[in-house]
């Protein structure tokens, strides 16, 4: 039904609130209880760093596929640091959605595109999530990458 994002944008996909006819104060019942989420894990992956500066930057966001374009919304908004370029590469999202996208970012990669869509989760063999423990090794060895380059 929408995204967030760490300083408080909120994203709504307005026609499927319509569509399912949810009220705003659940709205922001379920805003409220996944923004205290997301700052958990802000505060848990970043391990006291400050966000990257990614002013005259490119900025490639990565997701693994976008159904609605909600969440991948929310992110563009945090962009407020004017980046030089804003990149969105993805491997499935419906073709409606991409189209749309492609209009608020300098660049976007999907490669694939189907009609019907339905959703992210039925083109993987396995769309398990990922752990907290699994995104703190991945950082641990990125940050050694980066530290040996």
């Amino acid at each position: 039904m929408g995204a967030i994002a760490p300083n408080g944008v909120r994203v709504l996909n307005y026609d499927i609130l319509s569509e399912w006819g949810i009220p705003d104060k659940t709205i922001d019942k379920v805003s409220a209880k996944e923004l205290r989420e997301l700052r958990r894990r802000e505060y848990s992956y970043r391990n006291n760093h400050l966000p990257v500066d990614v002013k005259n930057r490119t900025v490639i966001l990565v997701d693994d596929g976008i159904a609605t374009g909600s969440t991948i919304r929310a992110v563009i908004a945090l962009m407020q640091q004017q980046p030089k370029r804003i990149i969105v590469a993805v491997p499935v999202a419906p073709k409606s959605v991409c189209k749309e996208l492609q209009a608020e970012v300098d660049k976007l990669v999907c490669l694939k595109m189907p009609e019907p869509f339905y959703a992210v989760g039925l083109w993987y063999d396995n769309f398990s999530q990922t752990t907290d423990e699994q995104v703190h090794k991945l950082l641990e060895k990125s940050t050694a990458i980066a530290n040996a380059a």
